[in-house]
Parts: structure tokens; sequence; C-alpha cells
């Protein structure tokens, strides 16, 4: 099978553009505590349509570089880079690759950044190497990398349990956002080891939210911790609840994702969104975007033979 999809590859020698979407935690509990020190966590992933974009160029001599900087992110650090090299060692392929990514979605925020480049380079090079691994072994590989990569790889909105890495599916109707992203980034195991954080949250069940229990009735665990640590995110997210009720939408629907320093608030619509970028535009709170939610990652779609 490996030298059939091989075969099919053969005269693709680079892949561009390729998406790597952003994620937002609807609601992020901590409901206990592994022995190993890991979390125990529940949340629903939503991808939207603000993406990096992924350019790979194969290379026959095996190396695997990182063609462009990205400021504070070394390239020996880089889940990208390491999710190529992962790949290649598992599999034992000699090919190498030209990464290159162009970043947008804000670094350090809560939206997945790096977790998605990698999930997207995984994806990429199964295909550009002519690899035909199926979703869950890349999945599985994702896991070795960070806890929210196989939510990408898995490519729909999810619920999550575990440490992120048990997820089914979620339908749900398309929904916009206006997201924050406040002038600040914070550390995320500097917020799971703080004493202050909630770590016995009585869990959900799926049961309750696939007969359309909302998902904004969860919270996140993490947001007292980190608006108490880090006042900007505290602003952002007072901002934002007031310039969404003012708008016309629920402000009480705001919250942080993952373990910040970004902030979302669902809206009914586009013409919402853009009233609430209006009123915000006016407070220095940060980077503002209006983003929509992605029935599918872009890629899901791609074959795995």
């Amino acid at each position: 099978r490996q030298r059939a999809a091989q075969r099919r590859t053969a005269m693709i020698d680079s892949l561009r553009n390729l998406p790597a979407p952003a994620k937002l935690n609807l609601f992020l509990h901590v409901t206990g505590r592994r022995p190993d020190g890991y979390h125990l966590l529940e949340t629903v992933f939503e991808l939207v349509d603000l993406c990096d974009r992924v350019h790979l160029r194969r290379r026959d001599d095996g190396a695997i570089r990182r063609r462009n900087p990205i400021p504070g992110v070394a390239a020996e650090d880089d889940l990208a880079v390491r999710a190529a090299r992962l790949l290649a060692a598992e599999t034992g392929c000699t090919l190498g690759a030209d990464i290159s990514i162009d970043k947008r979605i804000p670094m350090g925020g809560g939206l997945g950044g790096g977790s998605s480049d990698a999930a997207t380079v995984l994806l990429g090079l199964n295909r550009l190497w002519g690899l035909g691994l199926g979703r869950r072994r890349l999945m599985a590989l994702g896991l070795r990398l960070g806890a929210d990569v196989p939510a990408f790889v898995f490519g729909c909105r999810a619920f999550a349990t575990g440490v992120g890495e048990r997820l089914r599916a979620l339908p749900a109707a398309p929904q916009w956002f206006v997201i924050v992203a406040p002038p600040v980034s914070v550390p995320t195991a500097s917020v799971f080891a703080s004493p202050e954080l909630t770590r016995h949250t009585k869990p959900l069940k799926i049961s309750g939210l696939s007969r359309g229990r909302s998902v904004y009735r969860g919270k996140n665990d993490l947001e007292p911790v980190v608006c108490s640590a880090w006042p900007r995110v505290a602003e952002a997210l007072a901002a934002l609840r007031f310039a969404a009720d003012s708008a016309g939408a629920d402000g009480r629907l705001a919250r942080m994702t993952g373990s910040g320093a970004c902030v979302f608030c669902p809206v009914p619509d586009e013409p919402v969104a853009a009233s609430i970028r209006k009123r915000l535009a006016r407070q220095a709170v940060g980077t503002i975007h209006s983003v929509r939610s992605l029935r599918r990652h872009p890629l899901r779609d791609w074959s795995f033979a």
C-alpha cells in the first residue's frame, strides 16, 4: 500500500498554502490529575477559519529544515519540525523536507497554532512522502508531540477527554465568534502548576451535549488563574463582554480559550461580529478577529489510502 501511495505522489515535490486552523476551547474543565502529573481534561474543540499557512517542499537528502524564522521559537523546538522528524523516524522514510510557515494565529494565546502547524505537517508529509498512513496512526504520533495535536488531525468539532486525546465528533451548526488577543503571552505550564487551579470539576456527559445541551454552559477552569496573574487578559475579557452586550450578543458567553491569553465570544452573525469589532477598536485591548467555525478541517477529506 505504501508503494502504491508513493507512485501516486511521485510527481509531487511540494505542497503550498496548506491551512493550519486555530481552535477554540468552548469550555475547558480540569476533572482530575493522573499519577504521572498530567491533568485530566474535558473540552470541546471548535476549529475556526483563522489559519496559519504551511509550505512543504520535498528533499531527497533526508534533511528537515525550517526555512523562515519564527520569533521566539527556535527551529529545534518548533512542533512542526519535530513532527516532520518524528514521522520520518517512525516510518523509516529517507526523504526530507523544507518547511515554511506563515504565522497568522497569535502565539501564546491558547488558539493552538503550534499544534495545528504540527498536525498539518503530519498530514502534508504523509502525502508528500507517499507514506499512506491512516488518520489514527497520525493521531497517535501527534499525541507524542502535544495533547492538542490529535484534535487537529481528527479534523472536526470534537468532545475531548483524557489529556485531550479521546475524541468524539460533535456536529454543530456554523457559528461566528469574535476573538481578542491581548498583548501578552501566557505560559501554559505555569497555569497548570498554580495552586489556585481548580482540578476537580464534575465531568459532563457526551449524551447531554449530543442532545443539544449548550456547550456554553461550561466554563474554563484556567480562566480565574490567568485573569488574576495577567490583568490584560481580565481587561480584554471585560471589554469583550461589554461590547457583546452592547451589540446585541450575550456577553455572559465570553470566556478564555485554552490557557489564554485569547478570549472569545460566540455571536449571532457577521454583522454583530463587525459591530463588536468596531466597539473594541476604540480600546487598546489587543488584536481583534472575527472568525467562523469550520465544519471540517480543510484537509480532512484527503485520502489516507
